[in-house]
């Protein structure tokens, strides 16, 4: 170990950091994941918005379902990509409580649209408010929980 120069140490430690970070990037959920909770956030707001209270409720049930069936695989976001999957000691045992928070977000966020739609005068408020939030989710999923996990403590492995 002393025929290693600082500049050659210094070189080997990036390497380290660089190769970590590429490691924790692939912490996450698919892009798929997220395009399939914006349908069935669409379908739920056409459903509520057409539908008798008793078929939105069912609906509401059944996405709930089928949401946690899934999630319970994808959650734990140690499967983001095929092209890794990190262990359990990297990926924080935190992921699954971001994600149910930008779900809880989504729904008070999809409320809050629908209220202000209606109290606009907009034709079909709880489509649109769908619609709205359903493209938050598509496109922003991944960069929100991106944004939001490193102020949880992900460990290093």
């Amino acid at each position: 170990m002393s025929d290693i120069s600082p500049d050659e140490a210094r070189a080997a430690l990036g390497a380290v950091a660089t190769a970590h970070q590429h490691v924790t990037d692939e912490i996450g959920l698919p892009r798929g994941y997220w395009w399939a909770m914006a349908g069935g956030w669409v379908a739920l707001g056409a459903i509520g918005q057409f539908a008798p209270w008793w078929v939105t409720t069912i609906a509401t049930v059944i996405f709930g379902a089928g949401h946690a069936t899934v999630a319970s695989r994808l959650l734990d976001g140690r499967r983001r990509s095929t092209r890794l999957q990190v262990s359990r000691d990297t990926a924080d045992r935190r992921i699954p409580l971001i994600v149910i928070g930008i779900l809880v977000a989504a729904v008070a966020l999809t409320i809050g649209v629908a209220f202000a739609l209606q109290a606009d005068g907009t034709a079909h408020p709880s489509l649109w408010a769908g619609i709205v939030v359903a493209a938050v989710i598509g496109f922003g999923g991944p960069d929100i929980l991106a944004a939001v996990r490193p102020r949880t403590r992900v460990r290093h492995a």
